[in-house]
């Protein structure tokens, strides 16, 4: 053991060091790390977990959640009878669209998405990588889908 202020050798366990007269504070050794620390630590400051039970009466935390707030929010894009919100769209007729005239982005068309018909009318089609993604993710949707 080393002394706090001078920092010699010292007995194991001394109170006081025997170089320079200065008291050493009562340690003991954390059970997760091993690094000496205070004996009055509960939690050690050197891996932060828990060295012992806390003492004394624990307090009694009350959660009072009084929250009334309701959600106002109204979705005025929804298809009467579905589900989602949006368009609905025939899975059958996407994947016919897509199928037979996919390069031109006739199935972005059906689906509402003038944009994305636009670039795959000027692209082919992202060059075909987009009709081919397209054709598995028309497969893959339910039928109805909204857009």
């Amino acid at each position: 053991m080393v002394c706090i202020a001078c920092g010699k050798e010292i007995p194991e366990g001394a109170a006081v060091c025997p170089e320079c007269g200065a008291a050493q504070p009562k340690t003991k050794f954390c059970k997760h790390c091993g690094a000496r620390i205070d004996e009055e630590c509960v939690i050690c400051p050197k891996c932060g977990k828990q060295v012992e039970e806390i003492k004394g009466a624990q307090p009694q935390v009350v959660i009072n959640n009084s929250n009334q707030s309701t959600n106002t929010n109204v979705n005025t894009n929804k298809v009467s009878g579905g589900a989602g919100g949006g368009k609905q769209c025939n899975k059958w007729v996407a994947l016919v669209l897509c199928l037979l005239l996919g390069f031109v982005g006739a199935h972005k068309f059906y689906e509402g998405k003038a944009g994305m018909g636009i670039l795959y009318l000027f692209t082919g089609a992202l060059f075909g990588v987009g009709w081919i993604i397209d054709l598995i993710a028309i497969l893959a949707k339910p039928n109805p889908y909204y857009v």
